[in-house]
């Protein structure tokens, strides 16, 4: 009798001190059981708030100052066409039509895995294609209207932009019609970005998303860029040829990876209105002149604004396997391939 007075004093105790812990805004870590009363989770899980706190076991809160708005994700597309500037086979040796929407699915996954933190986001994903058949296109179309968000499929309109594009590239080779289709689209979601009122996820038909990739970009950006007080660009490959280099690098927490600065990237990354408007020079001179390598401006850009990369990637390149401008290292890649199945 006397053991279960002491229990029901004690769990009026604890009752009492969690209702005073959140009058002030304390959170309690029960250690035994490493859950958080007080938040109803495990340390394992999401502790962030979106728009309002950064949350990371053991290293404490985080003021957001610099909370998201929105989120355009602009899928540009071309199942016509295998690899841009290769003849070699991609992993897994499919179509280039099934690497698309493969792509689509897992940006999709990754976008329902986590749907609350789109009650104060407003989310639009836009594909811009060029050449894809009748069939893949509405294939497209029959899995975005099943979702709960804004999209839209535009026609590339490449005769708006080709004639900006100069004939030979910085190697002095002309340039190719599928280099042209490239750089047209590229500029076309760039027009689309100008208009975007903050983040823009730019993204090729070949990368394939894990399904916490989305909601990692979205903590990870409002956590560093208010940590910075800065805008910032996230690539969430991690490409294979940047560890080829020994150079210096930042490190920085996200929600569940670390992000690393790089100093170069490929055309698939997430960065701010704001950022696109400010480089706008830069980004569309990709689209008028083939650099060599095609992405020097992104890198000039890089070496002024802070570009990060996740370790390992969130979304990884679905290349040719010996591609070192691909496949992520310790990945399951096809366990990705398989979550995604059309």
């Amino acid at each position: 009798m006397k053991k279960q007075k002491q229990t029901l004093k004690s769990n009026l105790f604890k009752k009492i001190f969690i209702k005073i812990c959140r009058l002030f805004d304390y959170e309690i870590i029960d250690q035994n059981q490493l859950y958080l009363p007080l938040s109803r989770k495990t340390i394992n899980q999401n502790l962030s708030k979106q728009g309002e706190e950064s949350l990371v076991i053991p290293m404490g809160r985080i003021k957001i100052k610099r909370p998201v708005k929105s989120l355009d994700i602009i899928l540009r597309t071309c199942a016509s066409v295998n690899m841009l500037t290769q003849s070699k086979k991609r992993i897994f040796g499919s179509s280039k039509g099934e690497y698309s929407l493969r792509t689509l699915k897992s940006i999709i996954n990754s976008i329902n895995n986590n749907k609350d933190i789109f009650k104060k986001i407003k989310l639009k994903l836009t594909i811009i294609d060029h050449n894809s058949s009748k069939q893949i296109l509405d294939k497209f179309k029959n899995i975005l209207n099943k979702q709960f968000f804004k999209s839209e499929i535009k026609k590339l309109n490449i005769d708006n932009y080709k004639k900006q594009i100069k004939e030979y590239n910085q190697q002095g080779n002309k340039v190719s019609s599928n280099q042209i289709s490239n750089m047209s689209n590229i500029h076309q979601s760039l027009d689309l970005a100008k208009n975007c009122e903050d983040l823009i996820y730019f993204v090729e038909d070949d990368y394939l998303h894990k399904t916490n990739s989305i909601e990692e970009m979205i903590f990870a950006y409002e956590k560093i860029s208010s940590q910075i007080n800065d805008e910032i660009i996230l690539c969430p490959a991690d490409y294979p040829y940047l560890y080829n280099k020994s150079n210096n690098t930042k490190i920085f927490l996200g929600q569940f990876y670390h992000w690393r600065s790089v100093d170069e990237s490929l055309c698939t990354f997430l960065t701010s209105s704001k950022m696109i408007k400010k480089y706008w020079k830069k980004y569309t001179s990709a689209c008028k002149f083939e650099h060599y390598p095609f992405e020097k401006p992104f890198h000039d850009i890089y070496k002024r604004e802070l570009c990060l990369s996740p370790m390992p990637a969130i979304a990884v390149h679905y290349t040719n396997v010996n591609s070192i401008y691909g496949l992520s290292p310790f990945i399951d890649y096809k366990t990705i391939w398989n979550k995604n199945k059309y």
